[in-house]
């Protein structure tokens, strides 16, 4: 347990915004739990008393849009959107626009689901992250990917590639719920040296959570 812990140190309690607004870009692979993580992470930060826009830049799936919009009628936050088809880079600039006009404390940009191994997507994701700097210097201030627990190994294979791409910053763990063990954490963690910020638990948008180390490793060592 003592060995575990060493090599997945703790990060801190919630994250603490360096500017205003904070600037965060979440990222990662179709079905791992995004855009659920992203309207849990908004609703968590609403709940606390900050304000929160989230910029919906996913505009290739149909859904992903809508299903972001109910989340935040739901977390009671606001939202900048486009329609299908519409430039993603563009959905960014302008929730960083609307973000700085009326003064919103942090701004959630979703991005598509992507394979790490589609190129165009990934390149788009670049410029998201080129255009989030040119709108609003230091941004983004944290690029978060989005890691199914059930990934397995995978998983370090994502975080390779996207850190690769748009520099990485930590991670979120969606399905921890389940039987996962989430092992490759120990891996990205020292190979990447990729915090673990927070960690989905259940099905509500309360499960969520501040990832607590002993916790997961105790879950791990209870199998």
């Amino acid at each position: 347990r003592a060995s575990l812990l060493e090599r997945l140190p703790a990060d801190g309690a919630e994250y603490a915004f360096p500017a205003r607004p904070t600037v965060i870009l979440v990222v990662g692979v179709n079905g791992s739990g995004k855009t659920t993580s992203i309207a849990k992470l908004a609703y968590r930060y609403g709940a606390r008393g900050h304000s929160v826009l989230v910029g919906a830049c996913d505009t290739y799936r149909a859904a992903a849009s809508e299903q972001l919009t109910i989340w935040a009628d739901r977390s009671k936050v606001e939202i900048v959107k486009k329609g299908e088809g519409a430039d993603p880079a563009a959905v960014a600039f302008e929730a960083l626009e609307t973000a700085a006009v009326l003064d919103y404390e942090v701004v959630i940009l979703d991005t598509a689901g992507r394979l790490h191994t589609q190129k165009p997507l990934m390149d788009e994701l670049r410029k998201i992250h080129k255009v989030a700097q040119k709108k609003l210097a230091g941004a983004p201030h944290e690029v978060w990917l989005v890691l199914d627990a059930t990934a397995g190994q995978n998983a370090l294979v994502q975080a390779r590639m996207f850190t690769e791409a748009v520099q990485v910053t930590g991670v979120i763990v969606a399905k921890l719920d389940g039987t996962a063990r989430a092992g490759a954490l120990f891996r990205i963690r020292a190979e990447l040296g990729l915090p673990v910020r927070y960690v989905g638990t259940g099905e509500g948008k309360e499960d969520f959570e501040v990832f607590d180390p002993e916790v997961f490793v105790d879950a791990i060592l209870a199998g």
